[in-house]
């Protein structure tokens, strides 16, 4: 159930959006063992003009970039996981994005069960209503 957040200095466009979402619940199905009917992916897209680094537009340093918060339930990954995890999906947006900038950040988020849920209810409740 997790919640990804995802920025990108890009122009919006489908054919994009498309190939985020694909990339991410692939890799967070198979890396994470996250259920894709349960996974929700929110992207906002950011002129390369409007996006620094180093005091930078992006856009004069011809580079891309991307900004990753993935919100998932303590205590159910690995740190192997998580830093496959990260490393595969820095990989993928580098694919997607061409001259992808070395200071693009994923953060995946430790969030307690008791603090933390969909529908209503906390990842807690459903540990413990399992069904």
């Amino acid at each position: 159930m997790p919640i990804l957040s995802v920025k990108v200095s890009r122009e919006r466009s489908d054919e994009m959006t498309d190939a985020i979402s694909a990339l991410l619940s692939e890799r967070t199905q198979r890396i994470l063992g996250k259920r894709p009917e349960v996974t929700a992916i929110a992207i906002e897209y950011v002129r390369p003009r409007d996006w620094a680094v180093g005091g930078s537009p992006l856009s004069k340093q011809g580079k891309s970039s991307f900004y990753l918060n993935i919100k998932i339930t303590d205590e159910t990954n690995t740190k192997a996981e998580k830093a496959a995890y990260i490393r595969e999906v820095f990989d993928g947006f580098a694919a997607l994005l061409g001259d992808l900038h070395e200071e693009s950040y994923i953060h995946v988020e430790d969030v307690r069960a008791a603090a933390y849920g969909y529908g209503g209810r906390t990842q807690e409740w459903r540990y413990h209503h399992p069904g």
